[in-house]
């Protein structure tokens, strides 16, 4: 019988201590209670997580349109190119998607089900319960707050997430490359909403009805929602850099 002394003693993450990356002390402040009921994870051996935070100026429920169409994540997230979910499919707790990942990246599909939707507070989250990849044990949680001060309005998304280190990667090299992923996610979303809100497309948005969104000619990517059910294209110079984060094989 195992000894309780000898048993590995409970971790949890410690994101409410540190300020994220984009954030100001006051918004982190304000955030921080937040963020330890939404953001805080059990980590075992041999697992990482991180928060990552984004600024987008754009009304918090327009973000939140977009953010919480579980069944859409093409619109916003990189590399997918197209989602299915089943036949009289409702966006509730519970339900699930199967993720077809573009051509050229290290991984094909993933099946993910959404673990929390809470309108009211603006609060979403999935765990990758299978598919073609090595991202095992990933749960996620993003949260979307609105923010309005000296007359003007923006919104602040954060996203964390904790995921088994895969056998031969390092948990630097592990955190690397899913905040990559991650952060280049949240970029996309600030892209569309700012986008959506300087054209004033808020229904549009919340039907997710467009068909076409072009990001900045500087931007990383060169992407957007194509037709209904054909995904995203990305230039070769992405792909390249995605996958020459060291020697990842986190797929």
């Amino acid at each position: 019988m195992t000894d309780p002394a000898q048993q590995e003693p409970t971790t949890y993450t410690t994101h409410h201590v540190t300020i994220p990356p984009g954030l100001t002390q006051s918004e982190f402040d304000e955030l921080n209670p937040l963020i330890t009921e939404f953001h805080n994870y059990r980590i075992s051996p041999g697992q990482c997580s991180s928060l990552l935070a984004q600024r987008i100026n754009a009304p918090n429920d327009l973000v939140w349109s977009i953010a919480r169409r579980f069944d859409k994540p093409q619109t916003y997230k990189h590399f997918i190119k197209s989602c299915s979910v089943a036949p009289g499919f409702t966006m509730t707790v519970g339900s699930t998607r199967d993720v077809n990942v573009i051509s050229g990246l290290p991984a094909a599909t993933s099946t993910e089900r959404l673990d929390i939707l809470d309108d009211e507070r603006q609060v979403t989250g999935f765990s990758i319960i299978g598919g073609e990849h090595r991202l095992k044990n990933y749960r996620s949680a993003t949260t979307v707050h609105g923010f309005e001060r000296a007359g003007k309005i923006w919104t602040v998304v954060l996203e964390s997430y904790v995921v088994d280190v895969p056998g031969g990667n390092t948990e630097e090299d592990t955190r690397l490359f899913a905040d990559t992923v991650v952060k280049l996610n949240l970029q996309k979303l600030a892209s569309v909403a700012e986008g959506l809100a300087r054209d004033g497309d808020a229904r549009g948005c919340v039907a997710l009805g467009f068909t076409s969104y072009q990001c900045d000619d500087n931007a990383l990517f060169e992407l957007g929602v194509e037709e209904e059910g054909k995904g995203i294209r990305v230039n070769a110079r992405v792909q390249s850099e995605i996958l020459s984060l060291g020697n990842i094989n986190v797929f």
